[in-house]
């Protein structure tokens, strides 16, 4: 078999297109690519297609690139505005699988040991919108049974549903599995009688042996009757904690020992921290299966969780089938790892705020929503990252620079500019004319000018003056110029307001604030800034604004002098 006319013009086609592209004669290997990959009928040919492409090239080489280009668009005109075309990444969420008037019923499950992190907004955003999106109903379901290991706080259920409906995605339900529990011990006893699970006594390590080897434990065989007998002691709390645990029957021969009969209940004698619950139970369900029972009392349509959780949907699945229940159509997402942040988890940021590692929950440092909120993030950036980022099985490591220039957009046009000078120095104006100057509150919003009184002494930051020499010009922003007349102690001369002096000049430009400004301290992820602002910073309170040459902050108190909260630059 040999190349046909019309192989050879593709074969031009994509040579032409590559040169046209980078602007000069390309790589064998790389239209050798284009080409097996859109004429699979050529695969079988690569020795004859290689010459073919090597003498297309040598050809292509004689000319330029005006030549190059007047001839594909001759030859191939579709593949020039191809090249015109610029593809936007895919950004945003995919279309669910949602049949003709079905109505969509989504949730959010989280384990409320603490507030939401910037780890569980996606779960939140995400299922929200699409259930926005094609109607129906999104609910948050608080998976609360392990009252030891993850300990649940009372405070995080508010803090997740205030959170929640700061986000706009305010559920139309919550449910709180601790008020369940009947539901789930009824579910147990159904298989426990149906002979689809069993009370197991075996101690963890000899279990595992069992597991291991592919062989039953000696109580798997037990006659449905005598495992409902110990199932009653155990709710009756006849036996002590891990004596017992309720497995679910499956393959004990699986390839997957992650699925050879789980854990379905087990023996917790701690109280629960509720009120409503306490000490009212002691057997708890493993998450498995108070997740796999809520998803379908609830009727769930749709579930998106982590792809390392498809072992769990796998074992789920055999109480589904058991139960002859249908799954729920189940989209995975990959992790998602902020640079600034590493690894963390609500547990270890628990006890770091317990050992006084930091101040609390909405800590700037610490990467929950709450510290997110006291900083000025707002919450349609949030959503708009979040969305953005879309759902695939992909691991996912961004910046928070992404979020960042998302919540730029927003607040840029609105947040008022001040002065805020941090780690002050003394700057003696001499010869000094006292009035009030007007400086914008925004650069390109007409919104008014602030009112700062000038007297015969300045305050600048330390950093901008530390190597200044006689002589020095530097442009006092807003104000006018000046030049240093002595450095120890600091002092200066006003030599005019002529902003074009200043750019002949090459003056730096730094900023100021009179020696009566009120204290500033910011509080940010890379530590604290002392200083001193404008006084009509006072007036912004919870607002965010910028601070020239610094960056944005949401004001947080302004009682004993301002504290605000670093947003970012």
């Amino acid at each position: 078999m040999t190349l046909s006319d019309e192989d050879k013009i593709t074969i031009e086609k994509f040579a032409l297109q590559n040169a046209v592209k980078y602007g000069k004669a390309p790589q064998l290997g790389a239209v050798m690519g284009k080409v097996m990959g859109s004429c699979p009928h050529l695969r079988p040919l690569s020795k004859e297609v290689g010459p073919v492409i090597q003498h297309v090239l040598d050809e292509v080489m004689k000319e330029g690139p005006e030549e190059w280009q007047a001839r594909l668009e001759v030859i191939a005109p579709e593949l020039i505005e191809e090249l015109n075309t610029k593809k936007e990444p895919d950004k945003g969420l995919k279309p669910l699988d949602v049949k003709e008037g079905e109505s969509v019923v989504m949730r959010f499950a989280p384990n409320p040991n603490g507030p939401p992190t910037l780890g569980s907004t996606r779960g939140i955003v995400v299922n929200s919108e699409y259930v926005k999106r094609y109607g129906g109903k999104f609910i948050i379901r608080f998976d609360d049974t392990d009252p030891q290991t993850k300990r649940p706080m009372l405070e995080a259920y508010d803090w997740y549903l205030e959170d929640c409906e700061w986000l706009d995605a305010k559920p139309d339900e919550v449910v709180i599995a601790s008020d369940n529990m009947e539901v789930y011990y009824e579910y147990a006893r159904q298989l426990l009688e149906m002979g689809h699970a069993y009370v197991c006594f075996c101690d963890g390590g000899d279990f595992k042996k069992f597991k291991d080897a592919k062989k039953p434990c000696p109580h798997r065989d037990h006659a449905p009757e005598v495992n409902l007998e110990h199932w009653d002691k155990m709710l009756a709390g006849e036996y002590e904690e891990k004596a017992a645990v309720v497995r679910i029957k499956t393959d004990i021969e699986h390839k997957d020992p992650a699925m050879r009969d789980f854990g379905a209940f087990r023996i917790v004698k701690t109280a629960h921290p509720r009120p409503e619950v306490d000490d009212k139970y002691v057997v708890w369900p493993l998450l498995d299966f108070e997740g796999a029972i809520e998803d379908h009392v609830l009727g769930m349509t749709h579930i998106i969780r982590g792809k390392d959780l498809m072992d769990s949907e796998k074992r789920q699945g055999y109480i589904y089938n058991y139960l002859g229940w249908e799954y729920p159509k189940t989209t995975h997402w990959g992790r998602v790892k902020m640079h600034e942040f590493g690894k963390f988890s609500t547990s270890g940021l628990r006890q770091s705020i317990e050992d006084g590692e930091y101040s609390g929950w909405d800590d700037p440092r610490l990467p929950t929503l709450r510290a997110l909120r006291r900083r000025g993030i707002k919450p349609e950036a949030i959503r708009k990252f979040m969305i953005d980022m879309g759902v695939g099985e992909t691991d996912v490591s961004l910046s928070m620079d992404t979020l960042y220039a998302e919540n730029r957009k927003i607040i840029d046009t609105i947040a008022n500019r001040y002065f805020f000078v941090w780690d002050p120095v003394e700057l003696e104006v001499e010869d000094a004319v006292c009035c009030t100057v007007n400086p914008s509150l925004h650069p390109s919003e007409d919104r008014g000018v602030r009112c700062i009184d000038i007297g015969s002494k300045l305050l600048v930051c330390k950093s901008d003056v530390e190597s200044a020499e006689v002589g020095d010009m530097l442009r006092m922003k807003d104000l006018y110029n000046i030049e240093i007349t002595s450095v120890s102690p600091l002092k200066c001369k006003c030599i005019g307001d002529s902003m074009e002096d200043a750019k002949s000049n090459k003056m730096r430009i730094i900023h100021w604030v009179p020696d009566d400004g009120i204290p500033v301290k910011v509080l940010a992820p890379q530590g604290e800034f002392i200083g001193i602002g404008e006084k009509q910073i006072v007036d912004e309170l919870d607002n965010v604004v910028q601070f020239e040459r610094f960056g944005f902050c949401r004001i947080d108190s302004v009682d004993d002098g301002v504290v605000a909260y670093f947003t970012h630059k």
